[in-house]
C-alpha cells in the first residue's frame, strides 16, 4: 500500500548545538521523525553526541 501524500509525520533532522559553538571539526546530527499536527514548534532533544562524547541538546535544523 502507498503512503498518503498528505501525512502528518514528517522527516527532521536534529543538529548539536554545543557542537557547533565549540569550534571542533566535524558534526553531529540525527535524522527523526515528528507529527507536524501534534508538534508544530522545532524539537528540541538530548541526544549522545559521538565527536565530544557526551549527552547534549540536539535542536531541529531546517
Amino acid at each position: 500500500m502507498a503512503k498518503k501524500s498528505k501525512d502528518a509525520r514528517i522527516q527532521v533532522i536534529m543538529e548539536c548545538t554545543e557542537h557547533k559553538n565549540s569550534g571542533l571539526p566535524g558534526t553531529s546530527r540525527y535524522i527523526t521523525t515528528k507529527n507536524k499536527k501534534n508538534t508544530p514548534e522545532r524539537l528540541e532533544l538530548k541526544k549522545y553526541n559521538k565527536i565530544m562524547k557526551k549527552v547534549t541538546v540536539h535542536k531541529e535544523i531546517k
